[in-house]
């Protein structure tokens, strides 16, 4: 790994780096919070899946996690959305190629060759981390906002026993029937409507849940309502008794401004789980 750097935060440390992945045949970057407790102990972890058209980077700055996560003990992990480079696929379109990832493994050209985000966050990634820093592989949350929502509550519910808790700010919720999504699926994944399933949070919820609690919180004047299918996901969770909380917040858009304003609550709840 290369350290591209290192700053002192809350007691702790944010630092950035980048790795050569195999899965995505690039060089990734990823950004780590360690509190203060990690220079004794293994802490726990909460991954942060940021939104299309992030980087790393977004959360890190804007989303204000880490004064929460150092007094809570826990560490941070923000990976990137999408494999970059020279040589890496792209698409003029914001919402497809570099820092559109969707956090699947691509199947079609052009996208197969490095867009393998699914296994990248669930098998390289993790397994890199685990041997280098002292993060505490037994006690794992994740949360994202949009694109990063889906790919949390998709992941988590993929993987039982993996995650505590699972949450969400403004997920991008019935991809498989919106506009985020079915242009993204077929591009990645081809035309058969079949394979999109399994990369559905509210197809998902209905199919098997998650065996934690979810915590969502969803702007009321978010621009892209129409595009996040937040209803679907509710009435699923709802149908399914799922043990989550599901928060209209009124006013509230797509922004970061929505992201920072709740993400105390979010790593509280998530601190919980973790420390139960």
């Amino acid at each position: 790994m290369k350290t591209i750097s290192e700053n002192r935060a809350f007691g702790g440390v944010q630092g950035v780096y980048s790795h050569a992945s195999e899965i995505c045949g690039c060089d990734m970057t990823f950004g780590l919070f360690l509190p203060e407790e990690a220079e004794h102990e293994p802490v726990p972890v909460i991954w942060y899946l940021s939104g299309l058209t992030c980087t790393h980077e977004n959360a890190m700055a804007k989303a204000g996690a880490q004064g929460w996560a150092a007094e809570r003990g826990v560490a941070l992990i923000f990976p990137d959305t999408s494999p970059r480079g020279e040589g890496v696929a792209d698409d003029a379109a914001y919402d497809l190629g570099q820092g559109a990832g969707f956090y699947v493994n691509a199947t079609e050209a052009p996208w197969a060759k490095n867009f393998q985000m699914w296994n990248y966050l669930t098998e390289e990634l993790p397994h890199l981390l685990f041997s280098a820093y002292p993060l505490d592989e037994g006690r794992q949350a994740i949360t994202g906002h949009s694109m990063g929502g889906h790919g949390a509550l998709t992941i988590a519910m993929s993987f039982p026993g993996r995650f505590r808790s699972v949450s969400a700010f403004a997920p991008i919720a019935n991809p498989t029937v919106s506009d985020w999504g079915r242009k993204q699926f077929t591009a990645y994944l081809g035309a058969d409507e079949s394979k999109w399933a399994a990369h559905d949070a509210t197809l998902l919820m209905k199919k098997r849940g998650f065996d934690g609690p979810i915590l969502i919180d969803q702007g009321s004047s978010d621009q892209y309502l129409d595009l996040l299918k937040p209803e679907a996901l509710a009435e699923a969770m709802v149908t399914g008794r799922q043990n989550a909380a599901f928060r209209m917040q009124k006013g509230y858009d797509h922004s970061y401004f929505f992201v920072s304003t709740f993400m105390e609550d979010h790593i509280a709840f998530h601190a919980e789980a973790l420390y139960a």
